[in-house]
């Protein structure tokens, strides 16, 4: 019953299994291998146009590098506020930039509001020099909360942003369990909403340690080669990250294994809401829960082994908290069943 993270989650089989195929002999290195080249045209394929894919190994890596090739270091990137590259990396995206402000802004369910970009844009007027200047947009799909951005209100949030000329990123760290959810194409969900350049998410879906940033305008390209490099994220055996982003496209296998994911988070949440003096916060769309339970559930829950991180929540008090639950992959029936029994007590 271990629901702390899609991240705690180990590797797919079939993943594991590529690493070993390709392990197999020599190969050319930093990126010049035949799994690596043969990658891009397989990311062309998936997202149905030609795209550039620079794969790399963390979230926080693929985020920063898109960011700085859409920000000057005098510019801004508005994020929502709980968004991971505002909260969870450790000023990556202002260090890759060479100093980018990040703007938060508001929104339900940690989706941006297209009154919020409005107004935080008027609040930074163009050309004014006492002023960091708009250059990009930053959407998290699925979203910090466990909500999904429908296409239309991607293109809304566009709509505004092009009215200033900034650049849209998608951080797609779960954009698997988003499309499991939307049941769109991967090009439905992303260039064709106006995503100019994505961070493409497979760790926490069944990789080993493998992102990518692909990039749907060519000329948002040119940099970014060297930009990897310099920050030290150009691997001479490439083949090890590029394998895991092959077999994980192959067949189908990233939105099966998303799929699973967003079932047992259906399921345990059905559980949640069906039991007295339990709270959801948001309902879920992919394969994250936020709810509130009694202290006294959240002991027992722990004291039968139950794993999953505090989540603290405006209203939660001495006798009710919220907690985070983060289904996988790996996540089974049985345990989601056991959970439920003890939050019953």
């Amino acid at each position: 019953m271990d629901f702390t993270s899609d991240n705690a989650a180990g590797a797919a089989p079939e993943i594991l299994a590529a690493l070993s195929r390709v392990n197999a002999g020599t190969e050319a290195s930093y990126g010049n291998d035949a799994v690596t080249v043969g990658l891009v045209r397989r990311f062309s394929e998936v997202f149905e146009r030609e795209v550039a894919v620079y794969p790399v190994v963390t979230g926080t890596a693929a985020n920063a590098l898109a960011l700085a090739a859409l920000t000057p270091p005098h510019g801004a990137v508005m994020c929502h506020e709980l968004a991971h590259v505002h909260v969870d990396e450790c000023g990556a995206p202002e260090m890759f930039s060479g100093g980018a402000k990040l703007v938060p802004l508001s929104g339900a369910s940690a989706r941006i509001e297209p009154a919020a970009l409005e107004a935080a844009l008027a609040a930074l007027p163009a050309g004014v020099v006492h002023h960091v200047q708009p250059a990009a947009l930053t959407l998290t799909q699925s979203t910090e909360l466990g909500a999904v951005y429908t296409p239309d209100e991607i293109r809304a949030l566009v709509e505004i942003a092009r009215g200033r000329g900034l650049r849209v990123h998608m951080d797609g760290a779960r954009f698997a369990n988003a499309l499991a959810t939307l049941g769109l194409s991967p090009a439905e969900a992303t260039w064709k909403a106006g995503i100019d350049i994505m961070s493409f998410g497979a760790t926490k879906n069944g990789a080993l340690a493998a992102e990518a940033v692909i990039v749907f305008d060519p000329a948002l390209a040119r940099d970014l080669a060297f930009r990897r490099k310099r920050a030290g994220h150009l691997l001479s055996k490439m083949r090890f990250v590029s394998a895991q982003l092959e077999a994980y496209l192959e067949d189908g296998l990233w939105l099966r294994l998303a799929a699973h994911a967003n079932a047992m988070t259906g399921r345990l949440a059905a559980g949640l809401a069906a039991l007295p003096d339990t709270t959801l916060h948001v309902e879920p769309q992919a394969n994250e829960i936020f709810v509130r339970l009694q202290t006294n559930a959240i002991a027992r829950l722990r004291k039968g082994g139950a794993r999953f991180h505090p989540w603290p929540m405006p209203g939660d008090d001495a006798q009710a908290r919220t907690v985070r639950l983060v289904t996988s992959f790996q996540s089974q029936q049985s345990e989601i069943d056991a959970f439920l029994t003890l939050a019953a007590g």
